[in-house]
C-alpha cells in the first residue's frame, strides 16, 4: 500500500530540498552547458522564426514584468 503523503502546506520544505538538489546535480552534470549550446544553435538556425513566434505568443499572455525585479 502506498505511504500516505503528509501535507506540508505552503512552503513545502521537502519538495524544495529535492528540487534544489536535482537542480544542483543537473548543473554539475554538464548537461546544462550542452542544452545552452543546443538552444543557441536553434535560435541561430532554422528554428529561429518558430522560436521567436513562440516567444511572442508567450509574452502576449503576460501582464508585464514585475517592477519589483528592477528595484535596487
Amino acid at each position: 500500500m502506498a505511504e500516505k503523503m503528509k501535507n506540508q502546506g505552503e512552503g513545502d520544505k521537502e519538495s524544495a530540498r529535492k528540487y534544489n538538489q536535482e537542480t544542483e546535480d543537473y548543473a554539475k552534470s554538464g548537461k546544462a552547458e550542452k542544452a545552452a549550446k543546443d538552444a543557441e544553435k536553434a535560435v541561430e538556425g532554422k528554428e529561429r522564426d518558430a522560436l521567436l513566434e513562440a516567444e511572442r505568443v508567450g509574452k502576449s499572455h503576460s501582464h508585464g514584468e514585475d517592477p519589483k525585479l528592477r528595484k535596487k
